[in-house]
């Protein structure tokens, strides 16, 4: 059965993908060698959980493609294809818990936290700078370091800021068996 994009998903692909190149360009702080703590991957985490895995791939994928475009006028090819694995990863992790009906307690949180910290370890500890190792025959110790520390940054960065944002989203919505009609 073939499930087609809602017009809802697609704005939210669009804007959220906007969103990501802005947060990309102007919220980050340098770390190491083109390396930094980045505030995009906690709001694909939140959009990635509320639109699903594919709005997550999507987003990432077109958000980190036009931040490296507008940054440095050429793509990474292999982060950005790490950046809609990573935004699948959380949207898949979103099927577990359910933001839209008000309710993001201690279990969604660890239940989520639990995903997002082994995608991202695999995600950016392993498969980007082996990606950037076979692409672009980057220095591997390199790589991997800048992987390592692009895996904890973006642990740290989803599992406070991006923990708050599901939090804060899941207050705005009525929860499920209330009285309180739109």
């Amino acid at each position: 059965m073939k499930k087609e994009l809602s017009v809802k998903t697609i704005v939210a692909i669009g804007i959220g993908s906007a969103v990501f190149v802005i947060l990309g360009r102007f919220a980050v702080i340098p770390v190491f060698t083109n390396t930094n703590l980045e505030t995009s991957y906690p709001f694909l985490a939140l959009m990635s959980v509320v639109y699903g895995p594919v709005a997550g791939a999507l987003i990432g994928l077109i958000g980190h493609t036009l931040k490296d475009f507008t940054t440095y006028g050429s793509a990474w090819w292999s982060w950005i294809v790490c950046s809609g694995i990573i935004g699948l990863i959380y949207g898949f992790a979103g099927r577990k818990i359910n933001l839209r009906q008000g309710v993001f307690d201690k279990k969604d949180m660890i239940t989520f936290n639990v995903y997002q910290v082994i995608g991202n370890a695999i995600v950016w500890g392993l498969i980007a700078p082996t990606l950037d190792v076979l692409i672009y025959s980057e220095p591997v110790n390199k790589v991997y370091t800048q992987g390592l520390i692009s895996a904890s940054l973006n642990i740290v960065a989803v599992g406070i800021i991006g923990t708050l944002l599901m939090k804060a989203y899941a207050a705005t919505q009525i929860k499920q068996g209330s009285l309180k009609k739109d």
